[in-house]
């Protein structure tokens, strides 16, 4: 149930969509970053065991 926001229910609800979707940006990007640098690691840790 939604609680009566008023006159000011639009400005409301658009800020909580805003949050909202750049909290969901944050997260994309971290998981995609956190991706690239374990694919990065991965790859410097092979070849040190290459040349080990």
């Amino acid at each position: 149930m939604m609680p009566d926001l008023g006159k000011y229910a639009v400005e409301v609800l658009s800020s909580y969509g805003v949050s909202l979707g750049l909290l969901a940006v944050l997260v994309i990007a971290s998981v995609l970053r956190a991706r690239k640098v374990k694919a990065q690691l991965d790859e410097v840790e092979a070849r040190s065991k290459q040349d080990g």
